[in-house]
């Protein structure tokens, strides 16, 4: 292969002949190709954000707030291009996309606005004597984020690791090159030069960028597998790591709530963006006194989805032999297909929504996670039977409980072994949130406040007098 070198505005993107090409995952037209970067040339790109790295981290926190309030309105000004060739590339629906883009604007102006408040503390000893610990960057940060939500994600790591006066090298998911690519370079165009690199390439590109010397810091977000790659590749080198990976998140349905209010919540959780969302519910637990009336309501959700087109195509046609597979396997150990289940004719990776009945733990759809619109129910005898199947996964995400207990609530809260729990809203959260992914989900805050603190290292500094 011959290398050659891309130049976007003032930043080099290191590229090979190998490219990626994508197809649109709705109706399998071609939108593009994009030269990948030499895992080769890796060494190099590192040296450059470690130069770099030198003399941002010496640049105030406010200046760099400054710079990157400009960024963000630089992606704002093209959030419409940057939605469309998002929705083109992984299929998403474009009001999604455009809410993507937009969370992920907002994600940098909060961020804009954190850093320079990011403080240390401060503790006396004797009269004349003082202890202060301050944070300082950590050095070359290592960006490797999905394509579910291409700029909301990178948004919040690359907006804590720049503004806390780190330097990134970014590398988006190969399913999405052309917007991760895109919104790199749009961000990178703010900075001084080298602050940001974006590099483009698959999963053995980001292996090895995950194993370089010099990389201080890796900040991962996407399946398990890979995520579990990255800590062991750190453990040689030292790195930090920052991942959020996989998630089998359960749905808790107590016996006391509105069967049709809880299908609408459930189908939501299992059928949002196809199903490809890490805190998508991949797990049901319904309590028997409610079960019949909430399954029914739950098929005639999902039938609605599919009809009103409310559902987009998964990202590629590997994804949905994926999903599919995992439908079929679990109707072949007994599940009952109660709608859905069924790959469509025609051009793209679309599939219906799918609720399945008759779910047992053992079964494929229930021990890992799905990632695709498929609403798995088994029904429990009771609360503390559903909390206790929820509990044994080898995943910690997040939950959710539907209840009208507070009792209940409060229980599910103590007991779940999870990095957040959910009560009444599936996709509830405050902004500004933060939590920590436990078990084969990961581990560290990957968002929030917290992140500024998982992206710095703390100095402890005594002052003492001199006589």
């Amino acid at each position: 292969m011959t290398t050659t070198q891309v130049m976007t505005q003032g930043t080099a993107v290191a590229a090979t002949s190998g490219t990626i090409a994508i197809t649109d995952p709705r109706d399998g037209t071609a939108v593009g190709a994009i030269e990948t970067t030499a895992p080769a040339l890796l060494p190099d790109l590192v040296s450059r954000s470690r130069t770099a790295f030198r003399s941002w981290a010496r640049v105030s926190p406010a200046e760099r707030g400054s710079l990157l309030k400009d960024a963000a309105h630089r992606v704002a000004a093209r959030e419409e291009e940057l939605a469309r060739l998002n929705e083109r590339e992984t299929g998403k629906l474009y009001a999604d996309a455009l809410g993507g883009v937009r969370a992920g604007v907002d994600t940098l102006l909060q961020y804009a606005e954190l850093g320079p408040l990011h403080r240390g503390r401060s503790l006396r000893g004797g009269h004349t004597a003082l202890d202060y610990a301050t944070p300082e960057p950590r050095g070359v940060v290592a960006a490797i984020t999905p394509w579910n939500d291409p700029v909301a994600v990178a948004a919040g790591i690359l907006g804590a690791a720049i503004v806390s006066g780190n330097t990134v090298i970014s590398k988006a998911s190969e399913k999405c090159p052309h917007v991760g690519l895109l919104f790199a370079e749009i961000v990178a165009e703010a900075l001084p030069d080298d602050v940001l690199i974006p590099v483009s390439g698959d999963g053995e590109l980001g292996a090895a960028l995950a194993a370089s010397t010099g990389v201080d810091v890796i900040a991962h977000v996407g399946s398990t597998r890979a995520g579990e790659s990255i800590a062991r590749a750190a453990a040689a080198t030292g790195a930090h790591v920052i991942r959020e990976n996989g998630g089998n998140d359960a749905l808790i349905i107590d016996a006391d709530v509105d069967p049709e209010w809880a299908a609408q919540q459930a189908a939501l959780g299992s059928f949002a963006n196809a199903g490809q969302i890490c805190t998508s519910v991949e797990r049901i637990f319904v309590h028997a006194d409610i079960a019949e009336a909430f399954t029914s309501a739950l098929v005639a959700e999902a039938e609605r989805y599919t009809r009103e087109g409310l559902l987009g195509p998964l990202v590629d046609e590997g994804q949905r032999t994926a999903v599919h597979t995992a439908v079929c396997s679990s109707v072949e150990d007994g599940a009952v297909v109660a709608c859905g289940g069924i790959i469509p004719e025609g051009p793209g990776c679309h599939y219906p929504a799918t609720v399945l009945t008759e779910c047992r733990p053992q079964m494929a759809v229930m021990r890992e996670e799905t990632f695709g619109p498929i609403a798995p129910v088994q029904v429990v005898a009771s609360f503390e039977e559903g909390i206790a199947r929820a509990s044994d996964d080898r995943y910690g995400l997040a939950a959710s409980v539907l209840t009208r207990s507070l009792e209940h609530a409060q229980h599910a809260a103590a007991e779940l072994p999870v990095g957040t729990v959910k009560v009444n809203n599936v996709f509830g959260g405050a902004p500004g949130g933060s939590a920590q992914p436990r078990g084969a989900s990961g581990a560290g805050f990957g968002y929030g406040p917290e992140l500024l603190d998982e992206m710095t290292t703390v100095k402890v500094v005594h002052m003492g007098t001199a006589r």
